[in-house]
């Protein structure tokens, strides 16, 4: 019988589905960015008024999800590859966990912040 052997139990499916589709999120808000300061003239008003579009916003915040997932599978898969002590791999992994969330919550904050 085969069981899963991938993070929190889920199959490896679900986290190359999270890859792909985290992957596709961050090309399109990367490839909009890079669109918008090509096709505008950036200034801190252009910047601004960009960023006071709830669409946006949204637009952001999913990028900053995407960006989450898409590094904690990442990090999940080398550090169970490269550190095969239960402890340390652990620690790093907590480690990278914390600094995920703490970026998570700084992004929403100047996303949403007034």
């Amino acid at each position: 019988m085969v069981r899963s052997v991938t993070n929190l139990g889920r199959s490896g499916v679900y986290d190359w589905m999270m890859q792909r589709v985290s992957a596709y999120v961050l090309a399109l808000y990367t490839v909009f960015l890079v669109g918008f300061m090509v096709f505008t003239d950036i200034t801190y008003e252009s910047w601004m008024a960009m960023f006071s579009q709830t669409w946006f916003r949204i637009f952001s915040l999913m990028a900053l999800v995407s960006l989450g997932a898409h590094s904690w599978v990442g990090l999940w898969t080398i550090t169970t590859d490269y550190i095969k002590a239960t402890a340390p791999r652990f620690l790093v992994q907590a480690g990278c966990g914390t600094v995920m969330f703490v970026y998570f919550v700084w992004g929403v904050q100047i996303l949403w912040g007034h």
